[in-house]
């Protein structure tokens, strides 16, 4: 680990080994603002105008990704993360804190490992109940990737009809979710998601990931992330454990962990898997992803 002055924030860590590099958020956050291949562009989307900005009682996006509880709320959602965190150096990797938040008592971890070779990263979300009263809730991972790329989500398993007589798949659409906005494409086997800086209007949509991992093609790059899925979990908004949401600026790919009561002095863990690789084709058909994302997934 070294430090560094990262666009305005004279704290920062970075991580790297001989192929990508990532650097962590110490005065606000805890936040992992730049993943990516040396000497090449942030996965990750960032603020410019927000580089640097410490303080005020307004939560900032940044970008980069962070971790949020779910269900979405205000004002318990947008508690603002403006300040510093605690940075940690153990062997293996680096433990960012953050200070219990004052109106719940949730003390917010990221545990950041990056692989000694390739590019392969492993982030443990942790979040610890230090209040006096117990907290419904469910750990939300965020990645803000930048922006002119195209997200990737497996349905669960496609079957015949007469072979299935109960539903397997759930989809959770918010108010302002159009299906026959263009950027979306609802597959048999995959829905995908693509981000355009002229589309100004929002998009989101939640869904039950049994295959644990959704993808983000960009260019010739692929982001993957994979999680756990719980079969025997009760997720959070109507059954999502991954949702996609964009906008004009950027798109969002979240992983979500199972809802539980948190009591005082307890802790709840969600555990991504990053992986990122070069000369990849974005997928435009089912066909495409089976043939392009894949056999990437499968890599790890």
């Amino acid at each position: 680990m070294e430090r560094l002055n990262y666009h305005g924030w004279p704290h920062s860590c970075r991580l790297h080994n001989d192929t990508v590099e990532v650097v962590l958020l110490a005065d606000v956050g805890p936040r992992i603002i730049r993943f990516g291949f040396l000497g090449q562009e942030n996965e990750f989307k960032e603020y410019p105008e927000l580089a640097g900005q410490t303080g005020g009682d307004q939560w900032n996006i940044y970008g980069g990704h962070r971790l949020w509880h779910a269900p979405e709320s205000i004002p318990r959602t947008y508690l603002p993360d403006n300040g510093p965190v605690e940075v940690e150096e153990h062997r293996g990797f680096v433990r960012l804190i953050q200070p219990a938040e004052l109106s719940t008592g949730i003390q917010k971890e990221l545990d950041v490992h990056l692989a000694p070779q390739g590019a392969r990263v492993q982030v443990i979300h942790r979040l610890r109940n230090q209040g006096l009263w117990p907290v419904y809730l469910a750990p939300w991972a965020l990645s803000v990737m930048a922006p002119g790329g195209c997200a990737i989500a497996p349905l669960p398993p496609y079957g015949a009809h007469g072979a299935h007589l109960l539903p397997t798949r759930s989809l959770a659409l918010w108010p302002y979710t159009d299906m026959q906005d263009p950027r979306w494409h609802w597959g048999t086997r995959y829905l995908r998601l693509r981000q355009d800086p002229e589309a100004a209007t929002p998009q989101k949509a939640g869904l039950n990931t049994p295959d644990g991992w959704v993808a983000y093609a960009r260019n010739s790059h692929l982001f993957v992330k994979k999680f756990h899925y719980i079969p025997e979990g009760v997720y959070p908004d109507l059954g999502s454990s991954v949702e996609l949401f964009t906008n004009a600026d950027m798109l969002e790919v979240e992983t979500l962990g199972p809802l539980v009561e948190l009591t005082p002095g307890s802790q709840v863990e969600h555990l991504e898997r990053w992986s990122l690789f070069e000369g990849v084709r974005p997928p435009t058909s089912d066909a495409e992803v089976e043939a392009e994302v894949l056999p990437r997934v499968r890599e790890d």
